[in-house]
C-alpha cells in the first residue's frame, strides 16, 4: 500500500473517507473534521496542524488515521504536562509531537479507519506502522492515541504502545419506558433530590424544546453560540469553537445534530448541544444566560436521559470529569489512550509511572461505584 501524509484533510476525497469504518462516529466524519478546519478552529496559529496519515490500494483509500501536529497538550483531555516538563528538565523538546483522534472532542472512537473490504487487522497494523514512519522521519518525540475504541486499543498494544486509562462517567439505558420508571432504581433519598431539581427549574418558568440540525436556522445558531461562549467567559476561559463552526454544525450533522434549549417566560435562557451517534448520545456543548439552581444539571443532564429513554438509545456520554453526573445516574467507565514514545529511556520512565497510576484510576472508580444513586449497584459494589 502506498502511504500519504496530508497538510489537511480536505485534500482527501469526502466520499472515500466516509466510506471507511468509523464505527457510527458523527465526529469522524470528513464533513465534521474539515470545518473544523475551515472554521479555523485548528490550523497553525492554534497548535493545531492537519496531518492525516493514509494508505492507498488499487482500489483507492484503503485507511486513515485523524492525526495533528501538536505544539502544545491543550484540547485533549488527557493530561500530558508532566511528561513534557520531564522532556524540558532534560534538556529535550516534547514538542512538536502527534496526535491521534479528533480535536476537543473526548469520546471514544475508532482511531485506525479501515475499509469495510480489508483484512481490519493486517491494514490496521501497517496503518500503525505508517504512522510511526511518519513521527520518526519527522523527530517527533511521540505519537498519542487518545479515547480509542476496543479495536483501535487492541491494534496499538499489539505494535507494543503504551497503555493508559481514565474515568468518564456514562448513563446506560436498561429499557426504560419513562424518566419516573428509571428513578424506580434509585435508593429513596437520590430519587427524591432527582424530582427536587427538576422541580426547581420548572419553578423558575423553564421549559424545554428539542430541535434537529435541520430545524436550526442562522439566528438559532448564533443564540447557542453566544450562549456556550459568555459561559466559557464567565469561567476565565476562550472557547475553543468559532462562531463559524457552530454556523456549519447544521449543515454537517443534520439530525444527527441534537439541542435542547430552555426558555424562561419565552426567552432563550440555556442551550445543550448534543450529537447522536449509532446508539450513542454525545454532550458536548454547553451555555447558560442565567445561573438558576440546577438549569446546568437539568440541561445537560435529565434532559439527555429524557431523549435516550424516548428514542431507545443505549448510552449516554456527556464528557468529561463531573463527580456530579454519579448522583444523576451516570456510572465510571473506563477509557483508553494508546502512547508511542520514541525515546526508549523516556518510553522505560513513563512506562513504569503509568504502571504506578493505573491501580490508582481502578481505585477511585471502585469508590465511585459506592456511591452511585442505584440501589442494587451500590450493594454490588459493597460486596466486592
Amino acid at each position: 500500500m502506498r502511504i500519504n501524509i496530508s497538510t489537511s484533510i480536505t485534500d482527501i476525497d469526502p466520499a472515500a473517507w466516509d466510506a471507511l469504518d468509523h464505527g457510527g462516529s458523527p465526529f469522524l466524519r470528513h464533513s465534521f473534521l474539515s470545518a473544523l478546519e475551515t472554521s479555523g478552529c485548528i490550523g497553525r496559529r492554534t497548535g493545531w496542524q492537519s496531518a492525516p496519515v493514509t494508505l492507498f490500494d488499487e482500489h483507492g483509500l484503503a485507511a486513515a488515521a485523524p492525526a495533528y501536529v501538536k505544539a502544545h497538550s491543550m484540547g485533549e483531555f488527557v493530561f500530558d504536562q508532566h511528561w513534557a516538563q520531564a522532556y524540558g528538565q532534560h534538556g529535550l523538546p516534547y514538542y512538536p509531537k502527534l496526535l491521534l483522534g479528533v480535536p476537543f472532542t473526548p469520546a471514544t472512537g475508532a482511531r485506525l479507519l479501515v475499509r469495510p473490504d480489508l483484512d481490519a487487522s493486517e491494514t490496521r497494523a501497517r496503518l500503525i506502522r505508517a504512522v510511526r514512519e511518519f513521527a520518526e522521519s519527522q523527530a517527533f518525540s511521540s505519537v498519542h492515541a487518545l479515547f480509542v475504541d476496543p479495536d483501535s486499543r487492541a491494534a496499538f498494544a499489539a505494535a507494543d504502545w503504551l497503555e493508559r486509562h481514565d474515568v468518564q462517567f456514562h448513563w446506560h439505558n436498561r429499557g426504560y419506558r419513562d424518566f419516573e420508571h428509571y428513578l424506580q432504581g434509585f435508593t429513596a433519598e437520590k430519587r427524591k433530590k432527582a424530582h427536587r431539581e427538576r422541580r426547581r427549574v420548572a419553578e423558575e418558568g423553564v421549559s424545554f424544546e428539542t430541535l434537529l440540525g435541520t430545524q436550526l436556522d442562522r439566528g438559532a445558531i448564533d443564540e447557542i453560540y453566544d450562549l456556550q461562549r459568555d459561559t466559557f467567559h464567565r469561567h476565565g476561559h476562550e472557547p475553543y469553537l468559532t462562531r463559524a463552526f457552530f454556523q456549519a454544525l447544521p449543515a454537517i450533522a443534520g439530525d444527527a445534530l441534537v439541542v435542547k434549549r430552555a426558555r424562561r417566560h419565552g426567552e432563550p435562557v440555556a442551550a445543550s448541544v448534543m450529537f447522536r451517534g449509532r446508539d450513542v448520545l454525545y454532550g458536548r456543548y454547553w451555555g447558560a444566560r442565567e445561573n438558576l439552581h440546577s438549569l446546568h444539571f437539568e440541561t445537560c443532564y435529565h434532559q439527555g436521559v429524557d431523549y435516550c429513554i424516548e428514542h431507545g438509545i443505549a448510552l449516554f456520554d456527556p464528557g468529561v470529569q463531573g463527580e456530579h453526573k454519579v448522583n444523576r445516574g451516570f456510572v465510571p467507565a473506563t477509557t483508553w489512550s494508546m502512547h508511542w514514545i520514541v525515546d526508549s529511556r523516556f518510553r522505560a520512565a513513563i512506562a513504569n509511572a503509568l504502571r504506578h497510576e493505573g491501580p490508582h484510576v481502578d481505585a477511585y472508580a471502585r469508590e465511585v461505584e459506592m456511591h452511585v444513586p442505584y440501589r442494587d449497584a451500590r450493594r454490588a459494589a459493597r460486596s466486592k
